[in-house]
């Protein structure tokens, strides 16, 4: 009896369609990781700092690029709530659900931004100005409530303060753009 032995499993890799190389600065990160297959989610983070969110495009040259199938790009930028896959807003607004901040009532404070703003957890209001988040903790629980815009945090905070604090952001940000 003869025995037959399989053929080795081929890795099958992203390859796409023909397209531009990647841009300068994906290969920049890109290099720092290459042959580290453990380094996708270090590779992600750092794609979306640099652009803010991650573009398809750029995932599709990270498959490419690194050999990974895409179904795992996609597979591990997906699973973590960390990544985003459309631009932010020019302002990031994380609302803490921390216990301190929960007993703070920053449910409610969340619920009334998204009412103004008229948009739900992780999007953008229609003007572009504004992402809403949540955040588990900020770390800074003595003065909960809390609320993160960009790098600016908003203590013993309440529905109708924060609002009038955006309000506050939206006519500078519509200022900048008249002048």
């Amino acid at each position: 009896m003869e025995l037959k032995t399989k053929k080795p499993l081929k890795k099958q890799v992203y390859l796409g369609q023909p397209q531009d190389p990647p841009p300068p600065e994906l290969i920049a990160i890109l290099d720092k990781y290459r042959g580290k297959p453990d380094a996708l989610i270090t590779v992600l983070e750092e794609i979306q700092h640099h652009y803010g969110y991650l573009p398809r495009k750029q995932l599709e040259h990270t498959a490419r690029e690194l050999g990974f199938p895409m179904s795992r790009v996609f597979g591990v930028a997906t699973f973590y709530n960390l990544f985003q896959f459309s631009p932010p807003g020019r302002y990031q607004v994380r609302v803490c659900k921390g216990t301190a901040c929960h007993v703070g009532h920053s449910e409610e404070i969340l619920s009334y931004l998204k009412e103004k703003l008229n948009i739900d957890e992780d999007e953008t209001s229609a003007d572009g100005l504004f992402t809403l988040q949540t955040v588990a903790c900020v770390g800074a629980c003595s003065l909960a409530p809390i609320v993160v815009v960009n790098e600016r945090t908003y203590a013993r905070t309440t529905p109708e303060k924060m609002w009038d604090a955006l309000e506050h952001l939206r006519a500078e940000a519509v200022e900048e753009v008249a002048s």
